[in-house]
């Protein structure tokens, strides 16, 4: 299987899992708790959204490096994170929201974390001779990220909840996030930052993958909370 193939192999495969996972998380948010059906919800939107901008990457006259029209990839792929990703940081605010009193200010102090992240990434990606810089900006914003749910006030708001089943959860979107989100970085440096053959089909393949993990893993783990909760 040459690179081409396999990069409209991985789109074509996760526009399927997107919707395979929406279609699961919309029929089982009736089968958890009321408390619970929100955060189900949400991990259905996230994964919906994202198939519909599956829909449109697969297309190989967007992906392929050679396309006219490259650049709208990297729009799409952004337009999708820029909603998915601030939806996942709604995630860890609702579930810590599950087992009492939680500051808005953990869901906001996220929030710009992952925006800086975000910002970061697409300028690297979008302006000329900014590919470090981009990269070095969107590396803080994610080490915002990770310290503020391991170390800062969501960290905090999880132990004081004392309730298993969401503490469970969320040390697993800690490791998601910790692990998951540094998939990125990776699919990154080879796209941008050095030269490889096919690199830019690697990257694509990359983030595929890491969206697989980030987005449908996740919101299989809020449900396995949602359940074992109810």
């Amino acid at each position: 299987m040459d690179m081409n193939t396999l990069t409209q192999f991985s789109f074509y495969f996760g526009a399927a899992s997107m919707l395979c996972a929406s279609i699961f998380f919309f029929f089982e948010r009736g089968e958890v708790a009321a408390k619970w059906r929100t955060s189900v919800t949400v991990a259905g939107l996230v994964t919906f959204i994202a198939f519909f901008h599956y829909l449109t990457m697969r297309d190989s006259s967007v992906w392929a490096a050679s396309a006219p029209n490259y650049d709208d990839l990297t729009s799409l792929r952004y337009v999708d994170w820029l909603v998915t990703v601030p939806l996942q940081i709604v995630e860890f605010y609702l579930i810590l929201k599950v087992v009492g009193k939680v500051s808005s200010s953990v869901f906001w102090q996220l929030l710009v974390a992952s925006v800086v992240m975000l910002v970061g990434g697409f300028l690297g990606e979008t302006v000329d001779d900014f590919e470090l810089i981009g990269f070095i900006i969107g590396m803080v914003g994610w080490a915002g990220v990770v310290y503020l749910i391991f170390a800062g006030g969501a960290a905090k708001a999880s132990v004081e909840g004392k309730n298993a089943a969401v503490q469970s959860a969320f040390n697993s979107m800690k490791l998601i996030v910790l692990v998951g989100w540094a998939i990125y970085p990776i699919g990154y440096v080879i796209g941008n930052l050095v030269t490889v053959t096919d690199g830019i089909q690697a990257m694509n393949v990359i983030y595929n993958f890491a969206d697989l993990i980030n987005k449908a893993a996740f919101g299989l783990v809020i449900w396995a909370a949602a359940k074992s909760d109810s």
